[in-house]
């Protein structure tokens, strides 16, 4: 597949707890990093862990889009 050979970007979106959605990333994710996606469930961004919910792959605009809740810190 070609667009994964440059990668692909991936916008990851925080579900608040007033069920609204807050754009929290976006960058360029290589095949590789979508590959493990089939084997993680926590992705971290600035030293925040976020549990992976549900994705949806927007073919209209040629990106990923995560769908993520924050973990309270331990």
């Amino acid at each position: 597949m070609h667009v994964l050979e440059n990668g692909i970007d991936v916008i990851l979106y925080e579900k608040q707890a007033d069920g609204e959605l807050k754009q929290i990333d976006e960058r360029r994710w290589s095949a590789n990093m979508l590959t493990a996606l089939d084997h993680v469930n926590y992705v971290t961004i600035g030293g925040q862990e976020y549990e992976t919910i549900e994705g949806r792959l927007n073919l209209d605009l040629n990106r990923l889009e995560l769908l993520v809740v924050r973990m309270k810190n331990a």
